[in-house]
């Protein structure tokens, strides 16, 4: 079975002790994706395009002659992420291919495959970079300028991978070449779980941004510091995460503070600095200003913000119809689907059904019974908009 094999291969690339995966863009576990990724183009015989951003692209079809149905997702992950988070939409992509090759279908047009680089933004904190650069969203210098945990810059990395930074910015060619984009997706929640169904239909992403705070303190030595003589950050980030979860409460929104650096990071030190990242989403863009109004003695810094994503109406509308009238949902999660639409690409998204609710973790799942119909309704749709 072609899912089964392409699933087989992608299992053990970066995957730690505990289940989950460690993908991160430009890394060696990146390379090996890639080579994947090309390796799956080149048995099908699809020509293989990589944009400015350093997206791959499989085609079936020249999109140059017109511009084509576009599928896809992405390789990377969050740090300790789940198996299908992305990589359930490439692997799909590939095989919703091979079904219609299988039947027989005729496109009219071109049908493409896309893998977008750094969806996650676990290594240098932006989310969907690659699809960001190429619609002109995220700015190549301050791209080229963001760093990673061990402060290597994108730019440095892009080097080390073998890619030129000078070429990164808006790719108009690359956008021109894509009629429309369907991505699918593992939900990352219990939705479809509650309705009963294998695969449902995205029409809205919440607004969402990230934000960084700094809090300063004073270094010092954890064994000879009175406590009543410390000027400790990690008190007050204790106070902060605390506050967060009541603006958030207060707003009806959603706020995470998962990330944090702490300087300098001893075990027996006062630190002198930590920086947190705020995270922040709701349906509504004035609960997230809510939340952010609530922290302002904190001064969060805008890291990257996306507004609500109402996906296209009418190709959603054509999806429900082709597929016999799934159910219909938002989503809380970001996608590159959203950073397509928002750049006037009409962009549609399925989700499959996901047992445990649980995402960016290893607990995150999908039966095969599920995938599989992903597979089968990604590929009618596909039909529907091909031929």
């Amino acid at each position: 079975m072609t899912f089964a094999r392409m699933w087989s291969d992608l299992a053990p690339v970066g995957r730690a002790s505990d289940g989950g995966y460690r993908r991160f863009a430009w890394t060696a576990e990146d390379h090996v994706l890639r080579e994947w990724f090309a390796g799956e183009a080149a048995a099908r015989g699809l020509a293989l395009t990589t944009d400015r951003a350093g997206n791959q692209w499989a085609w079936w079809g020249d999109p140059d002659t017109q511009p084509g149905i576009v599928t896809g997702s992405h390789l990377d992950s969050v740090p300790g992420g789940g198996a299908f988070d992305g990589p359930l939409g490439v692997v799909s992509g590939f095989a919703a291919l091979d079904a219609l090759r299988a039947k027989g279908v005729a496109p009219r047009r071109p049908l493409g495959i896309a893998s977008f680089v750094d969806e996650e933004g676990a290594r240098f904190g932006i989310a969907c970079a690659g699809s960001r650069l190429i619609t002109g969203a995220l700015d190549a210098d301050k791209a080229r300028g963001l760093r990673d945990a061990d402060g290597t810059t994108m730019a440095d990395a892009l080097t080390s991978a073998g890619r030129d930074p000078r070429s990164l910015g808006r790719d108009d060619e690359t956008l021109r070449r894509i009629a429309s984009f369907v991505e699918l997706h593992v939900e990352q929640g219990r939705g479809l779980v509650h309705t009963g169904d294998p695969v449902g239909v995205g029409r809205m992403i919440w607004p969402h941004g990230r934000w960084r705070v700094e809090l300063r303190g004073q270094a010092n030595h954890a064994g000879t510091t009175p406590l009543a003589d410390r000027h400790d950050p990690m008190l007050d980030l204790a106070a902060f995460i605390a506050h967060v979860r009541r603006a958030a409460h207060d707003a009806g929104a959603l706020a995470t503070v998962g990330k944090l650096r702490v300087d300098p990071n001893g075990v027996n030190a006062i630190p002198s600095q930590v920086t947190a990242w705020l995270d922040v989403r709701a349906e509504d863009e004035s609960a997230v200003r809510a939340v952010l109004r609530a922290l302002q003695e904190y001064a969060p810094a805008e890291e990257s913000w996306t507004p609500v994503t109402v996906l296209d109406a009418d190709l959603a509308d054509t999806v429900v119809d082709a597929l016999g009238g799934p159910p219909t949902m938002s989503t809380g999660a970001g996608h590159d689907a959203g950073i397509l639409a928002a750049a006037g690409i009409p962009t549609a998204m399925l989700f499959v059904r996901n047992p445990s609710g649980i995402s960016h973790a290893a607990a995150e799942d999908a039966d095969e019974a599920d995938c599989l119909a992903g597979i089968d309704a990604l590929a009618t749709v596909l039909e529907r908009l091909l031929t």
